[in-house]
């Protein structure tokens, strides 16, 4: 195969898209969500990863949650991965890093990317079901209790295990 062979083949594989962000906690397990100010519901600290730059999911989160949040933390283990079919764009893959517990000072030292972000605020799970997206709320549920039983990440299609995926029925 041809240089030329080989960058057309590339070029008419079918594009998907990139996600990845951030769980973070605080000591009393309340759960940080942003408000942007281009969508009717909260998210989590997060944003598309940037490929063309050779960038992976773990530093896309990491790079926007210091874009967004102003805190440029190592994240901790992968919780989840969302394939999510697209209505009128292509597939996304979701993922989703444990940020870790927040300390007052971490919490204190927040600043928002203010041109994307309204505001932050920390929710109980109870809480954050009604303040984000049904995708979201199924993407962030999976990635905590991957995160309570210790079990690695969650493998959801569309925010549910697909089946065959451990812990569901075959």
């Amino acid at each position: 195969m041809t240089t030329m062979d080989y960058a057309t083949y590339i070029a008419g594989l079918p594009r998907v898209l990139a996600g990845a962000g951030a769980v973070f906690r605080d000591a009393d397990g309340r759960i940080l969500l942003v408000e942007p100010n281009y969508r009717d519901t909260w998210i989590l600290p997060g944003g598309t990863v940037e490929s063309d730059a050779g960038e992976s999911p773990r530093q896309a989160a990491r790079r926007e949650t210091a874009e967004e949040i102003g805190l440029d933390i190592e994240l901790g283990a992968l919780l989840a991965v969302d394939w999510v079919r697209g209505e009128g764009r292509p597939p996304l893959v979701s993922y989703l890093f444990d940020g870790g517990v927040l300390g007052t000072e971490q919490l204190a030292a927040i600043r928002l990317q203010e041109t994307e972000l309204l505001s932050w605020r920390l929710v109980h799970w109870d809480e954050a079901q009604t303040l984000v997206n049904r995708a979201m709320a199924l993407r962030l549920g999976a990635a905590l209790k991957a995160l309570a039983d210790g079990c690695g990440p969650a493998e959801l299609e569309d925010g549910v295990p697909p089946v065959g995926a451990r812990g569901t029925r075959k």
